[in-house]
């Protein structure tokens, strides 16, 4: 298997004391140098290995926002709070700007109707007619639905079956740091078996679960995040800043500092398409150390705005560009 020769050497600084991009600098060069060739449901190809690990200290407003390549920390953050108001449909984020969800519904409508619409016309419509939107914008019961709705049957005494009301995961979280801090569910889930077939693309960042240190003025908010499948290359740079901005948001909600996130990876990949950003990638070398500030306290979790947000000390490389597999 070829190597990638014009990457930088990972310095011996991994142990701790260097730039924490470096983890994931690692984790890239060694999933593309050893990781199994393997065909791959968007019928790309990919280099996987199997479980991974990066930890992120988040004191004094230090967030995992790559500086090797430019990474639109707004999108993701929009993104971020859509999931939390639980919506499904592509149409909130299409009038931000925000296109990362933009290919499944389309892939959808081109398959389901036949109509070979550019990717871009659709959008648009999507954009400029809502009745549209509300048919094939939708795409179904993703993420944030789960999240703060994740649905509920009650069995009946005539043998049927009911429904109930939804769970907020988020809300019960944030109640349950504050009135049982050290409890071992504090658990936010994204995998309903039942409704995996009706997503348009089933959760990758799955699991979050959240763990108190510490007590009174001291306690940190630490998050473990389990991510079934991840694209390294594309998706990684934004699912670390993403869960480190949930983390900050419900730290501040619940009256805590942020601690560590740990983020950890089931089947970890780089497509095969991707090899000129590994390499552009994996020859350059990090710079700066990126800090978050979050300028107000909303009343609750689901009342943050865009707007509430600055990034300071974030200078990074350029963007590069590579193909989403769909």
């Amino acid at each position: 298997m070829a190597t990638l020769e014009t990457a930088a050497t990972i310095p011996s600084e991994l142990t701790g004391n260097g730039h924490p991009e470096w983890q994931y600098l690692d984790l890239m060069r060694r999933i593309w140098d050893e990781g199994s060739e393997r065909i791959d449901r968007t019928g790309i190809g990919t280099r996987s290995i199997a479980g991974a690990m990066l930890r992120f200290d988040l004191a004094e407003g230090a967030m995992p926002l790559l500086t090797t390549k430019r990474v639109y920390w707004k999108t993701a953050t929009r993104e971020m709070l859509w999931f939390l108001t639980g919506e499904t449909n592509i149409r909130p984020l299409v009038l931000q700007g925000v296109k990362i969800w933009n290919e499944w519904p389309h892939a959808r409508y081109v398959k389901e109707t036949g109509d070979p619409i550019a990717l871009e016309d659709f959008v648009q419509r999507i954009a400029d007619d809502e009745s549209f939107a509300k048919q094939w914008g939708d795409l179904g019961p993703v993420y944030g639905k789960q999240w703060v709705d994740w649905p509920t049957y009650r069995y009946r005494k005539d043998g049927l079956y009911e429904k109930g009301e939804g769970i907020n995961q988020v809300s019960e979280v944030i109640e349950s740091l504050k009135t049982s801090p050290g409890s071992r569910r504090h658990i936010i889930e994204g995998w309903n078996v039942a409704e995996l077939d009706q997503m348009a693309l089933p959760p990758c960042h799955k699991t979050y679960q959240f763990h108190v240190s510490g007590e009174g003025s001291k306690a940190k908010l630490n998050c473990m995040l389990y991510q079934r499948s991840c694209d390294v290359a594309l998706g990684l740079p934004f699912n670390l800043w993403s869960a480190a901005l949930l983390l900050r948001m419900i730290a501040q909600q619940v009256d805590m500092e942020p601690g560590e996130l740990v983020w950890m990876g089931g089947d970890v990949h780089l497509y095969l398409n991707h090899a000129h950003l590994i390499t552009e990638q994996l020859s350059r070398k990090p710079q700066g150390h990126p800090r978050l500030e979050i300028l107000r306290k909303p009343d609750t979790v689901f009342d943050y705005k865009i707007e509430d947000f600055a990034v300071h000390d974030y200078n990074p490389l350029a963007p590069i560009k590579a193909p989403v597999a769909v």
